[in-house]
C-alpha cells in the first residue's frame, strides 16, 4: 500500500522534501501535485524506474520535468527561437512544450534508453514541463537529475484519491497537498519549424500562448517618463502603420512593446512635454505609468533598446548574458540626451531623434518579415 503524507499537516515540510528525494534516489515512485493535477513521478536517470514507468503508464504520455528554462538548453540541439521564448515566459507554470525528436540532443541522449523511449513514443516528440507548485522547486533543488512524470489526464486528477482510483499503486510515497489549483489540463504546445500549435487545450489559451511567443521590444531610459515612453509609443504607432493595423492589434500580430526605467518610480505619468508633443502625432501618452526595470522584464524581452551607453552598460553589468539582446537605440553609438528640465525645444529635438532611429528599426523588421518564406 502507498504511504500517504498530508503536506498541510507536516510539522516541518523540509522533512517531507527529504523523504521525497530519498524515495526518488532509491528508485521509488512519488505522487506529487502540480498546479493542474496529481502525477506519478520517477527519476529520469534510473533505467529500472523507466521500465517500470512504461508498464505503469501503459502508453500514456509522460513529461520530462525540469528545474527551469536554462536547464532545458542542455537537452536540446538548436531548436527554433520560439521554444526559448515560450519556456522562459511560460515557466514555471501550466504549459507543456512538445519538442520534436530531431531537436533533442545533449544530455537527452544520455538518459537511459527506457526513459527516452517512454518520453518519445508514440508521438516522436518529448514533452518538457516546469511545474509552479512550490514543492517541485524544493525537491528539484536537492535532486541532481530531472524527473519523469505522468502527463495530465483528460479528466483532471485534482486530488490524490482521483489519481489512486485511476491508477492503483502497490507501493509509492504519496504527497497530499489538497485539491490542485486548476480544474483543467496544462496547455500542451507543440513546436514545429513554422511556429507552434496547441496539442491539448488547457489553462493558458491559444491567444495567450501567441502573446507569449511574440517578439518583445523593451525601451529603457532612466525615469521612464520622457525618452523611453516616447520611444515605446512612437514605435507602436510606426510599426502599426507599416503593418496596416491598429496599434492595439500588434499583440495579435506577434509584437509586444513596453518601456521601463533604470531608476523609475512606479506609476508616475509621462512628462507634460512628452504628452503634448506626441499628441501632435495622434499618439496618446496620457495613460502612461512609469515602471522600474526588473529581472522579469529583462528576461522576457527579445530586443532591449537603451537611450545611452550608460544605460546599456548598467544592464550588462547585472546581466552579461543579455549582450546580444541589449543595444543602443542610436545606430551610430551616440546617446539620446535626457530633455528633462531643458524646455520644449529640447523635447522636440529628442522626439525627432528617437523617431528617426525607430523608423530604421521598423524598416528592418518589415524587410525581414517579407524575406521569410
Amino acid at each position: 500500500m502507498p504511504e500517504v503524507i498530508d503536506l498541510r499537516r507536516a510539522d516541518d515540510p523540509r522533512d517531507v522534501v527529504h523523504r521525497i528525494c530519498q524515495a526518488l534516489a532509491g528508485g521509488q515512485f512519488v505522487v506529487l501535485p502540480t498546479e493542474t493535477q496529481y502525477t506519478i513521478v520517477g527519476s529520469a536517470t534510473d533505467a529500472a524506474a523507466g521500465e517500470r514507468l512504461q508498464t505503469l503508464f501503459a502508453g500514456k504520455p509522460a513529461d520530462l520535468v525540469m528545474r527551469g528554462a536554462e536547464e532545458c538548453r542542455d537537452y536540446w540541439a538548436d531548436p527554433p527561437e520560439v521554444i526559448h521564448k515560450l519556456c522562459r515566459r511560460c515557466w514555471p507554470g501550466p504549459v507543456v512544450l512538445a519538442i520534436a525528436e530531431g531537436w533533442l540532443g545533449g544530455l537527452f541522449t544520455r538518459l537511459p534508453a527506457s526513459v527516452r523511449e517512454l518520453l518519445t513514443k508514440p508521438s516522436g516528440s518529448s514533452r518538457f514541463r516546469v511545474p509552479a507548485s512550490p514543492i517541485w522547486g524544493e525537491v528539484q533543488r536537492l535532486t541532481p537529475a530531472p524527473l519523469v512524470a505522468l502527463s495530465d489526464a483528460p479528466s483532471p486528477r485534482r486530488t490524490v484519491d482521483q489519481l489512486l482510483a485511476e491508477i492503483p499503486l502497490d507501493s509509492a510515497l504519496v504527497i497530499d497537498d489538497g485539491p490542485c489549483r486548476y480544474g483543467e489540463n496544462a496547455t500542451v504546445v507543440r513546436v514545429n519549424p513554422r511556429g507552434w500549435n496547441i496539442d491539448v487545450p488547457g489553462v493558458v489559451s491559444a491567444r495567450n500562448v501567441g502573446r507569449l511567443a511574440s517578439e518583445v521590444y523593451l525601451f529603457v531610459c532612466t525615469g521612464n517618463t520622457c525618452r523611453s515612453p516616447m520611444a515605446e509609443a512612437l514605435f507602436r504607432k510606426l510599426l502599426a502603420d507599416r503593418l496596416e493595423c491598429a496599434a492595439e492589434d500588434l499583440v495579435d500580430r506577434g509584437f509586444v512593446v513596453t518601456s521601463a526605467g533604470l531608476a523609475a518610480a512606479l506609476g508616475a505619468p509621462a512628462s507634460r512635454e512628452s504628452v503634448e508633443l506626441l499628441a501632435e502625432l495622434g499618439v496618446d501618452l496620457r495613460e502612461h505609468e512609469s515602471q522600474p526595470l526588473t529581472e522579469r522584464l529583462l528576461t522576457q524581452a527579445d530586443h532591449i533598446f537603451t537611450m545611452t551607453a550608460h544605460h546599456r552598460q548598467a544592464i550588462l553589468d547585472e546581466r552579461p548574458d543579455l549582450e546580444s539582446r541589449v543595444q543602443l537605440l542610436s545606430d551610430d553609438g551616440g546617446d539620446i540626451s535626457d530633455p528633462m528640465g531643458s524646455g520644449r525645444a529640447a523635447y522636440q529635438s529628442c522626439r525627432e531623434e528617437i523617431e528617426r532611429h525607430l523608423r530604421r528599426i521598423v524598416q528592418q523588421i518589415v524587410t525581414e518579415a517579407k524575406s521569410q518564406p
